[in-house]
């Protein structure tokens, strides 16, 4: 009966560590995809102007997935330790939900990156046209063509017939009519008063498409490889809330055996027959010499 009743206990320890083990991956998970949103956030903030705002909205999810998950994580934590069928079985409810909100960053995902192009297109054309005319629009375009190295959309054509003619800085033999912003080039020093401006001729689309598809794409791809992660989770939870609840149904059925094998099972008291309690010789009724002790027979009244 004691091997069995360890037995019991080493099963039952080994399932609450599985789950440790399993909500310890699901820690570190949600980190990673908080992460990730944040740092995909921060790359499409910066470069606001050219990414519509419904774009931020898979980001956005990415987050809120990675601080769902990590409570729900620590909730299943608590339920192991305490052993708790129910808090198991909500856990795995959770997860589930938690597997649709991933399924749906993904989606989103995909479909955004299928627009990657024609809205950088558009949005990058318009910059440009607003250029002088929003101070705004004029950083966010500079600092593109600055941090990307990067001259125009398709090339430093684009920006042809855009600023004004007066004090032309582009001095390349192949295009002197047109002007280019300071943001077109970069200063090499030579000396303490001497520097040389390098201009770019790369365009700047293709290297945004490539931020921008990529952000996408590594949402999608993180959120789907969580997703399937999180229906093992999903099917462990459940099968560890089983696990759980036979387990504990055979420690009691194993404490009822034990109890019954050493005679101290206590029956409930029913209150129309109460226990039998022996009375002190001076709580016992005195008998009336002059009744006649009764007698059972077999045609007593009482037996019909």
């Amino acid at each position: 009966m004691t091997a069995n009743s360890n037995n019991l206990n080493v099963g039952m320890r080994c399932i609450k560590y599985m789950l440790f083990v399993i909500n310890f991956m699901f820690v570190l998970t949600s980190v990673l995809l908080i992460t990730v949103g944040l740092t995909i956030k921060t790359i499409f903030s910066e470069f606001d102007t050219f990414v519509d705002d419904h774009f931020m909205s898979a980001p956005t999810l990415l987050v809120a997935i990675g601080f769902i998950l990590l409570a729900v994580a620590l909730f299943g934590c608590v339920g192991a330790a305490k052993e708790s069928t129910a808090m198991i079985n909500i856990y795995g409810v959770l997860l589930a939900i938690i597997f649709v909100l991933e399924v749906a960053a993904a989606i989103s995902a995909f479909v955004l990156q299928g627009q990657v192009e024609d809205m950088l297109v558009r949005t990058m054309f318009k910059s440009l046209d607003k250029y002088n005319d929003n101070p705004y629009i004029r950083d966010a375009v500079d600092f593109m063509q600055s941090a990307l190295e990067c001259c125009g959309v398709h090339g430093r054509e684009d920006w042809e017939g855009i600023l004004a003619t007066a004090n032309p800085v582009n001095t390349t033999e192949m295009s002197k009519e047109i002007v280019l912003p300071e943001s077109c080039c970069e200063m090499h020093y030579q000396g303490e008063h001497e520097s040389e401006c390098v201009w770019f001729t790369d365009g700047c689309f293709n290297q945004m498409n490539f931020v921008i598809s990529q952000s996408a794409m590594l949402i999608a791809t993180g959120a789907t490889t969580v997703a399937f992660v999180q229906i093992l989770g999903v099917i462990c939870a459940f099968m560890l809330a089983k696990t759980i609840r036979r387990t504990k149904t055979q420690r009691a059925l194993r404490q009822w055996q034990l109890q019954q094998s050493l005679g101290i099972y206590n029956k409930p008291i029913n209150h129309y027959n109460p226990p039998y309690v022996q009375l002190n010789n001076s709580e016992k009724p005195k008998k009336d010499p002059d009744a006649q002790d009764f007698i059972y027979q077999p045609n007593s009244p009482s037996v019909n």
